[in-house]
C-alpha cells in the first residue's frame, strides 16, 4: 500500500518487501519495525512494532478471505491512528528494521542497527491479528507531545 513516484524508492521497497517476504515465509522473522525519524535532527518520532509469531500449520488450512479480513482490520486501526498520534510537521524519514532468527543469511547491502528506540515515548497497543500462518502482535510508540525537548 504505497505509492511513490521516487524509483529509488520503489527499488529499496521491493528489494526489502521480497527478502521479507522470503523471511516470512521461513518463519525466521521475529520482529518488523518502521522508524519514523525527523530528517532534520534524526528525532525518532514514531516507532511502528509487528512483533511476528509463527504459528504451528493448521488443521483448519488457509483462508485467503479470512487473512485479508485480519489484514484490513489491521490496516484500518493503522489508518485510524491519526486520531490520536501528533502531526508530523517537519520533514520525516524512514527505517525499516527486520529482527530475524541468529542463523539467517543477511545481504551484504543491509547492515546492523540500534533499536532507534523514541525518547519519551507513549505507547499504544494495537489489535493483533492471524494468518492461520502467523499471530502478528502491533503496537506504535510516540514522542510524548507533552514533554520539552
Amino acid at each position: 500500500m504505497v505509492v511513490t513516484a521516487d524509483e529509488k524508492l520503489s527499488a529499496y521497497l521491493k528489494n526489502v518487501l521480497d527478502q521479507l517476504a522470503g523471511w516470512l515465509v521461513e518463519s525466521q522473522v521475529q520482529k518488523l519495525v518502521v522508524v519514523i525519524a525527523n530528517a532534520n535532527t534524526d528525532d525518532i518520532l514514531e516507532r511502528w512494532m509487528f512483533d511476528v509469531y509463527a504459528d504451528p500449520p493448521s488443521a483448519h488450512g488457509y483462508v485467503p478471505k479470512v487473512v485479508m479480513s485480519e489484514i484490513q482490520a489491521i490496516m484500518r486501526q493503522i489508518t485510524a491512528s491519526v486520531s490520536f498520534l501528533p502531526l508530523l510537521n517537519d520533514p520525516c524519514t524512514f527505517d525499516l528494521l527486520v529482527y530475524t532468527d541468529k542463523d539467517v543469511h543477511v545481504p551484504q547491502t543491509w547492515e546492523e542497527s540500534d533499536p532507534r528506540l523514541v525518547e519519551n515515548s507513549v505507547e499504544v497497543r494495537l489489535r493483533s491479528f492471524t494468518t492461520k500462518v502467523h499471530k502478528v502482535d502491533a503496537m506504535v510508540a510516540y514522542k510524548d507531545p507533552d514533554t520539552t525537548i
